[in-house]
């Protein structure tokens, strides 16, 4: 299964879906992953899953408003293909 560290600026629909039927309520403590990236700093997300791809989505004040801001009305967002997103991968 491929893994893929995602920051919120590049957030799917299809990711940002998966985060507000994850997290309708929104997330809490228990649902933050926290580890170390590759420059050793310590990086906080959350999870979700698609068949082929667990994606870790970075905790951010930005986070929280997007997923708010995609709940409150139809907001669309880009379908960038993470397939060849090497940089975050681990």
């Amino acid at each position: 299964m491929k893994r893929v560290i995602v920051d919120y600026v590049k957030l799917t629909a299809n990711i940002l879906d998966l985060l507000v039927k994850k997290y309708p309520d929104g997330y809490d403590s228990d649902d933050i992953i926290s580890f170390k990236n590759a420059k050793g700093e310590t990086v906080n997300a959350v999870e979700v899953k698609t068949e082929d791809t667990v994606y870790l989505v970075k905790i951010s004040k930005k986070l929280e408003q997007t997923m708010d801001d995609y709940m409150d009305e139809d907001t669309s967002f880009d379908d960038t293909d993470f397939d060849n997103f090497d940089d975050n991968n681990f």
